[in-house]
């Protein structure tokens, strides 16, 4: 079915429970599969946000009154939402943002499995109680932060709003969203679920809105933290901007992930992962695979690699980029590095997809030969592109990967079990592979990178989100004044 069969209705602010109309200014929303309009979404004033704000608020007493266990009994019906609705909810996802409907029924099904970390978070959040003295107990617990905001981008409509949603509510914060303008419906079908989950009113809000609303939540005083996923650059400028007004701030930006490829690596394993992970989400995520270095006598593997990137066929098993500016800008990045003397094996540029003659398609592109100070090289791409630099040894190939800005993702590929922990130990990433092509964490294990990567303290997802949703108090009893005291008591 093509995007055009289906238009939704315009999308509308969620506050205090309702779907609220107001007179804010509309932007149209696309379908990256084939150019339709598919809806509008409204670009909200700060008004409003007071109002979600307001309303959460109002909220935040009762339900960070609930005990946690009481809390995640919400999460426990919300999961099972997420499954009955699946094929439904991967259906939008592949709708509003051009993925793949394998991709998008993947993204939604990660999204359950951060629903099920939330629902554990009782067995793994425990109070720590210590007689420090002779009488004297100590004892640490966690409570909720207040009022929180997160911010998405358009690569992951769902599952990115699922690694904060579950977690912050569960932890009895009360949080307002503000989704990318460029996707706004699956948001929009998170909260529907929330509600038919039992949350209360208030709990959960939603923003629409475009640079106005996340400038208004950086600024709101009532926001006591804010979490970001994006571009680099407006991470920098929201890091920046809430942690100016005295919020708690954890803001994840772009990515330049290298892969070191070893002559000795399995190369059809190889092949593979680096073809699936360039390629995956259209290039379109933080964890894909940008850049490759070959250390020394690696054709072979390049040659195999090219054969799997011919196997990735936009249209069937290759989704679109999200708009017509962004297919313009990852083929500008390839002319310049052809210009600039790379040599293109596999060539992407103008795609087009026999009925979606209207849609944004970029092909899977390998470019040989880049030198590491191309921009190709150094800037995030964000397409089915992998720029391939050469090195002469390890060391060489590590120099190259510490030498980004960035720093996300890195892998090695090696049959040599001391040269990839030569590399995870040497690489400057926050997650690492050996023979993986995107090394995601899984729970409870956290998702963040290093350097100009993220922005803040503490991982967004998993057993480090706690740290950045709740704060510690610490209270000290002592009740027997009978017992004999020393200085620590």
């Amino acid at each position: 079915m093509s995007s055009a069969d289906t238009k939704y209705p315009k999308a509308q602010n969620y506050i205090n429970g309702q779907f609220t109309s107001n007179d804010n200014p509309t932007m149209d929303v696309f379908s990256p599969l084939d150019g339709s309009t598919i809806g509008a979404v409204p670009l909200s004033k700060g008004k409003t946000l007071d109002e979600a704000v307001a309303a959460a608020k109002n909220a935040f007493p009762a339900w960070s009154g609930l005990t946690l266990k009481e809390r995640v009994q919400f999460f426990f019906k919300f999961r099972t939402l997420l499954e009955v609705n699946k094929d439904e909810l991967s259906l939008l996802v592949h709708r509003e943002n051009g993925k793949t409907t394998g991709e998008a029924a993947a993204e939604v099904s990660k999204g359950i499995e951060l629903c099920e970390f939330a629902c554990s978070l009782p067995q793994i959040i425990h109070d720590e109680i210590q007689e420090v003295s002779r009488g004297v107990e100590c004892r640490t617990s966690h409570h909720p932060v207040g009022i929180v905001a997160c911010i998405t981008p358009f690569n992951f409509p769902h599952m990115v709003p699922l690694w904060t949603i579950p977690n912050a509510l569960a932890l009895g914060n009360c949080m307002v969203l503000k989704p990318s303008e460029m996707v706004p419906l699956s948001a929009i079908r998170i909260a529907e679920l929330l509600k038919e989950a039992g949350i209360p009113d208030g709990v959960f809000n939603i923003v629409h809105g475009d640079k106005e609303i996340v400038e208004a939540i950086c600024d709101h005083p009532d926001i006591e933290a804010v979490s970001f996923v994006g571009s680099t650059r407006v991470a920098k400028i929201v890091y920046q901007r809430a942690t100016h007004n005295l919020k708690r701030c954890i803001a994840l930006g772009g990515a330049k992930n290298h892969l070191i490829v070893l002559p000795d690596a399995h190369v059809q394993m190889t092949a593979s992962n680096v073809a699936a992970s360039m390629s995956g989400c259209a290039g379109q995520r933080c964890m894909a695979a940008s850049a490759m270095v070959a250390v020394g006598k690696s054709d072979h593997i390049i040659d195999e690699l090219c054969k799997e990137a011919r196997k990735i066929v936009p249209g069937k098993n290759l989704g679109s980029v999200i708009s017509l500016e962004a297919k313009a800008r990852i083929e500008r990045y390839i002319d310049e590095a052809e210009a600039a003397g790379a040599k293109i094996l596999v060539d992407g540029r103008n795609t087009n997809v026999a009925g979606h003659e209207n849609g944004y398609y970029v092909g899977p592109t390998i470019i040989d030969h880049v030198s590491p100070d191309m921009a190709i090289a150094q800037e995030e791409v964000f397409g089915p592109v992998i720029a391939i630099m050469r090195a002469n040894n390890v060391d060489e190939a590590l120099k190259i990967e510490n030498n980004s800005k960035y720093g996300n993702a890195a892998a090695v590929f090696t049959q040599n079990g001391s040269m990839a922990k030569y590399v995870t130990q040497h690489a400057s990433a926050g997650m690492v592979g050996v023979n993986i092509g995107v090394p995601v964490p899984r729970e409870p294990f956290s998702f963040g990178g290093w350097n100009e990567s993220k922005f803040g303290v503490n991982d967004i997802t998993g057993k480090s989100s706690v740290e950045f949703f709740t704060k510690v108090k610490k209270t000290t009893t002592k009740w027997n004044p009978e017992d004999k005291t020393n200085w620590m008591s």
